[in-house]
């Protein structure tokens, strides 16, 4: 039952969520080989978008010498993240490249031909004293060294370290549950690093402010468990810092779950941690805070399983950004046959790959190799007999049946009415359909069809906008226009010129007094007009007369105007 409390060794006191799954556990393949410092590659492929938000905008151009650490693309955007090169060398090309994406589609990244040296551009200073700092600064630190959740999310983590004043932050959880089978990546981070990680509690203790924190770790992991508790007890956080064990139960892992598991509390639906006064970060994502903040080292290495029966010697490397994943095959052995399938991230929400050249990006935590008898190809799906199943496992409580129905008919209203974005998409219930239903693939086409429609809706409203501000700013022009013009006319009328009626004939007659005036001047000086020089005497004495009985009648005009 979701209520019901359990107890651990520590005494404190646990709750269940929902639904789960227990799944064989397969960690023993890499969790008892050290981490391994895997070797610079000859090429690093750094794609501009290795984070939830906008994707980062190149700094250099192809040529450019970089060095280690040096930052090659800046963060667009509030939600974003900058990319830094993993390693010296020259720029070669910026371009599309395949990556590891569940499309298989490509993406633009900076491509780094390396020298082999390694050598570090410049690095900010080390703030060892960040207790003198404001919190902005250390969030600027963080926001700089392109630290975003390693735990497979990829969110900013400066974004994620700013709730907002209206947020009371009281509880720091540290996610070291690591519940997908066969990654081990976390577990051996926590058993070497132990203390590194607690630095890293530290300054987010003090960044945020917090009361306590909480550091969750499954019981399948006694050593990293042993290692946390001895490094806790040589450090000044422990009355402030808890690490507790947690049943061994997928997936335990999750965010919204592990805070179920450690406080009781269920973050809203469409909601984030931070509203109910909770920060969760991942072990890594911790371990690189302390770097960035206490050594000015920008995220450009993380550690990576590469396991599954497929793989001659599974093992954890600590790899640079960028580095491809064939190369990182080859110093793991290479593979035991052609027909392995590769994973990337666990068997449960990872995502298969076809072509190993895509490289280990911020969010990239395994590298699955499984034999056809691990990963045997499934059933052909058969009609649901709605039996229930999918429901008791989800540990969102959701109706997965429900949206199953409703996203296969492309009912994309309905599939929201019934909480389609709170799906963690986590394969409970594709693992124990018995009709073998892909249940994920249809919520993840449902996702990806609903944010399409509202991004036209949004690209529709913002059009309807712009239409109405050129009609306002018409209207507007016109209104100017009349206003001008009555302006116009009150002031003709105001002269007295009699056309105040009318502007336009106003100065017709206007145009026609000054021919009037011209031509009598010219008849008075003389000038015979050209349209009368080619005419005969008699022809022109007629004109002669005219203009004699006329000119009385202008001088008499002309003596009233004077």
């Amino acid at each position: 039952m979701h209520s019901a409390r359990i107890r651990t060794q520590l005494r404190r006191p646990l709750w269940r969520f929902h639904g789960g799954l227990h799944i064989p556990d397969e960690k023993g393949l890499s969790r008892n080989a050290c981490i391994q410092d895997a070797k610079l590659p000859k090429q690093l492929i750094l794609p501009l978008q290795q984070h939830i938000g906008a994707a980062a905008k190149p700094l250099v151009q192809v040529g450019e010498q970089v060095y280690t650490g040096q930052k090659i693309a800046e963060a667009q955007g509030y939600v974003s993240a900058p990319v830094h090169a993993s390693s010296s060398g020259t720029v070669v090309a910026i371009e599309k490249h395949p990556i590891p994406h569940p499309s298989g589609l490509s993406a633009p990244c900076i491509c780094i031909e390396t020298d082999g040296k390694d050598t570090w551009g410049e690095r900010p200073p080390e703030l060892l004293d960040y207790r003198n700092l404001d919190p902005s600064e250390i969030r600027a630190r963080i926001r700089w060294a392109g630290v975003v959740g390693m735990g497979g999310a990829a969110f900013p983590t400066s974004v994620k370290l700013n709730p907002g004043s209206d947020q009371n932050i009281h509880t720091l959880i540290v996610n070291g549950a690591e519940c997908e089978p066969y990654i081990t990546c976390d577990d051996r981070l926590m058993r070497e690093q132990a203390g590194r990680i607690l630095q890293g509690v530290r300054i987010l203790r003090y960044l945020l402010d917090v009361k306590r924190c909480l550091i969750g770790v499954e019981d399948n992991k006694p050593e990293a468990l042993e290692a946390l508790r001895l490094a806790l007890a040589e450090s000044d956080l422990k009355g402030h810092t808890e690490i507790v064990s947690i049943p061994t139960l997928y997936p335990s892992g999750g965010e919204k779950q592990l805070i179920k598991i450690l406080t009781g509390k269920e973050v809203p639906s469409h909601g984030i941690p931070a509203q109910i006064g909770i920060v969760c970060q991942n072990v890594g994502t911790v371990a690189a805070i302390a770097d960035a903040v206490l050594e000015g080292k920008p995220l450009i290495s993380r550690i990576v399983t590469l396991t599954g029966r497929g793989i001659a010697q599974p093992q954890n490397f600590s790899v640079r950004i960028g580095t491809p994943f064939s190369d990182l095959l080859e110093q793991a052995g290479g593979l035991r046959s052609e027909g392995a399938k590769l994973i990337i991230g666990g068997p449960m929400m990872g995502f298969v790959i076809q072509d190993p050249r895509v490289p280990v990006t911020k969010a990239t935590n395994c590298l699955l190799a499984l034999t056809p008898e691990e990963s045997p190809d499934p059933d052909p799906p058969r009609p649901c007999i709605r039996c229930g199943a999918c429901m008791a496992v989800c540990p969102m409580n959701l109706l997965p049946q429900q949206l199953y129905w409703y996203a296969r008919a492309k009912d994309l209203d309905k599939v929201q009415d019934y909480h389609l974005f709170d799906c963690i998409e986590c394969g409970c219930c594709a693992l124990v359909c018995p009709s073998h239903i892909p249940l994920v693939h249809y919520y993840r086409y449902a996702k990806t069809e609903s944010w399409a429609r509202e991004q036209e809706k949004r690209k529709a409203e913002h059009a309807r906008r712009r239409h109405e501000a050129k009609e306002a700013r018409l209207a507007k022009l016109e209104a100017e226009r009349k206003a001008k013009l009555r302006k116009k006319k009150a002031a003709l009328a105001k002269q007295g010129t009699g056309a105040a009626e009318d502007p336009k004939k106003a100065a017709i007659e206007a145009a026609k007094r000054r021919v009037a005036e011209k031509k009598a001047a010219r008849a008075k000086q003389g000038v015979v007009p050209k349209n009368t020089r080619n005419l005969n005497p008699a022809q022109q004495r007629q004109i002669e007369a005219a203009e004699a009985r006329r000119q009385p009648m202008r001088s008499e005009t002309q003596r009233e105007r004077e």
